[in-house]
């Protein structure tokens, strides 16, 4: 897929938008950590080619169902039915009650933040510019940002599940304009994925840029970045008047 390349001009950037998956944060496998733990805590020995089968089982049902996870409640009966996911995998936890379930496969999420992103944040935040998280996640986002040290450092976090829409929707990027106080013409995207990040973006009248980690997008006709620290450049922050 290809699209023509927007302006770069950022003269008039005053805050900037980013995915979270992907681009602030990364998921360790947790097939390994789900196995570990079956072991030490129950002694229960499984293959890794299962354990990563009920893993990918429970992401596809996430994915699916993220946005039911709204508040406190509905959260709790969200992850009652992720693990139910990975027991219907994995009949060797069939006799585990099903909190011990929910409880291992959370500790076996584990959520760290890509080195590049506190440093951008604090750069952004530093040059004036207004941030803002947004990503099609369930309502515990705030609270995965602020364990890994993000959550001070970004203005608003936007989700699917508060919203009620999901990326590429143009109406969580909105939510996330109006969250901070911001036109679309002010601000740039920045995400992992084309058509939910940057192309979502665009529809919503904001400028975006794909980050592109493992330079695997050649010959696609759009902005790209490699690394979060060239961020910075792309809302021209050393312009701004803090």
């Amino acid at each position: 897929m290809k699209e023509g390349p927007r302006s770069s001009d950022s003269s008039g950037c005053r805050a900037v938008l980013l995915d979270a998956l992907g681009t602030l944060v990364q998921l360790e496998p947790p097939w390994p950590l789900l196995r570990r733990r079956l072991a030490v805590r129950h002694g229960i020995e499984i293959p890794e080619a299962r354990a990563k089968e009920a893993m990918l089982a429970e992401f596809a049902y996430y994915r699916s169902h993220h946005r039911e996870g709204f508040d406190e409640r509905s959260l709790e009966d969200l992850r009652r039915r992720c693990a139910e996911v990975v027991r219907d995998r994995l009949p060797e936890l069939r006799d585990l009650p099903a909190e011990a379930v929910k409880e291992l496969l959370l500790d076996s999420l584990r959520f760290i933040p890509f080195r590049d992103a506190a440093p951008v944040l604090g750069a952004l935040r530093a040059a004036g510019l207004r941030t803002a998280v947004v990503s099609n996640w369930d309502c515990s986002l705030p609270g995965v940002l602020a364990g890994i040290g993000l959550g001070g450092a970004v203005d608003a976090v936007v989700t699917s599940a508060e919203v009620g829409v999901e990326k590429p929707e143009p109406a969580i990027f909105q939510a996330a304009l109006e969250r901070i106080g911001r036109l679309p013409e002010e601000a740039v995207f920045v995400g992992d994925s084309l058509e939910t990040d940057v192309l979502g973006a665009r529809a919503a009248g904001i400028r975006a840029a794909l980050l592109d980690r493992a330079a695997a997008s050649d010959g696609l006709e759009i902005e790209r970045i490699f690394s979060l620290a060239e961020v910075p450049r792309l809302a021209s922050v050393a312009t701004l008047d803090p």
